[in-house]
C-alpha cells in the first residue's frame, strides 16, 4: 500500500471489510487481491475524495466490478 493519510486508511480498512463481507472472503485475501490488482494504489487511494463520500452498495458494485474486470473476483 502507497503512503496515504489516517483517513485514506481508516477507509481503506471500512472498504476491505465490506467487500470481504459481501464476497464472503478473509480481508487478508479482499487485501491481497486488490494490491495484487493494482486497486488499492491505482483506485482507491487516488480517488478517495470521491470514494469515501458514496454509499456502501454503489462502493461494492463498483469496487467488486472491477475485481471482476481485472480477474480477481468471480
Amino acid at each position: 500500500m502507497s503512503a496515504c493519510t489516517e483517513k485514506e486508511m481508516e477507509f481503506c480498512v471500512f472498504l476491505i471489510n465490506l467487500l470481504a463481507e459481501h464476497a464472503g472472503l478473509s480481508t487478508p485475501e479482499i487485501y491481497r487481491r486488490l494490491t495484487d490488482s493494482g486497486i488499492l494504489d491505482g483506485y482507491i487511494i487516488p480517488c478517495y475524495d470521491v470514494l469515501h463520500t458514496l454509499g456502501e452498495k454503489y462502493l461494492v458494485a463498483d469496487i467488486t466490478g472491477m475485481m471482476r474486470e481485472r480477474g480477481v473476483l468471480a
